[in-house]
């Protein structure tokens, strides 16, 4: 895995568009194991005033109904380390893996994918780093709004 592959690309695209948009800047990607890219999205939640649209939220739902056997094997490309939400939906589904672009600046479930058998690279991007302190230092009401905490 590394930044090369088109998921994580297609995550660093999603998290672009959502920081030109104003919105929280990540973006995720759902590939499935033969490398097709099922769904990919970015953080909604101040565009379009959601309680839930993360970035893997919104992939999820981009990538529409799909059966079970569609995630065996797949691959969530994140920007950030899931939260506990996202970090549900990646269990709840059965991925075999999630690559986070960095967490260094939030730290989700990556204890409880693993905990779970889901398999969970690092890959310590300085672009997904450098789009989150810029928002964080732009608007850190939003995001700690985002992960549900006071400032």
């Amino acid at each position: 895995m590394s930044t090369q592959d088109p998921g994580f690309k297609a995550a660093l695209e999603e998290a672009r568009q959502g920081s030109q948009e104003g919105g929280v800047p990540i973006g995720s990607a759902l590939v499935a194991a033969d490398g097709k890219i099922l769904g990919q999205g970015h953080n909604m939640r101040i565009q379009k005033g959601s309680a839930t649209l993360h970035a893997e939220i919104s992939t999820f739902e981009n990538a529409g109904r799909l059966p079970a056997s569609a995630y065996r094997g797949a691959t969530v490309y994140t920007t950030l380390s899931p939260c506990d939400m996202c970090t549900g939906a990646c269990v709840m589904y059965k991925v075999k893996r999630v690559v986070i672009g960095e967490n260094r600046t939030f730290v989700g479930g990556e204890e409880y994918l693993k905990s779970r058998g889901i398999e969970v690279i690092v890959l310590d991007n300085d672009e997904c780093h450098s789009l989150m302190q810029k928002f964080i230092k732009e608007k850190p009401e939003d995001w700690y709004e985002d992960i549900g905490e006071d400032e």
